[in-house]
């Protein structure tokens, strides 16, 4: 699904919120608001920005990790990519 990385949330849509924030934040990348092996945007940022639950912003960061867009580093933040190979 593409998705206009400046589109809003539709929370009267088919489609789940936390789907939609995935969507959205997978389009910012693909657009170069985030090079790869830097940092997206803290959830408390998208909380605020998104006007969604930290819940909802979490899982849609879950769904990007699984999909292997990001990975996260427990109080350091979410990175675009891989993680580094440790070695």
């Amino acid at each position: 699904m593409a998705i206009d990385p400046d589109a809003e949330i539709d929370h009267e849509g088919p489609v789940t919120p936390y789907r939609q924030l995935a969507e959205i934040l997978k389009a910012r990348i693909a657009r170069g608001d985030w090079a790869e092996g830097r940092p997206i945007a803290s959830e408390t940022r998208l909380v605020q920005e998104y006007g969604l639950a930290r819940s909802t912003v979490r899982r849609a960061i879950a769904a990007l990790a699984e999909d292997g867009v990001v990975w996260t580093v427990q109080g350091r933040g979410t990175y675009v990519g891989q993680p580094p190979v440790e070695g």
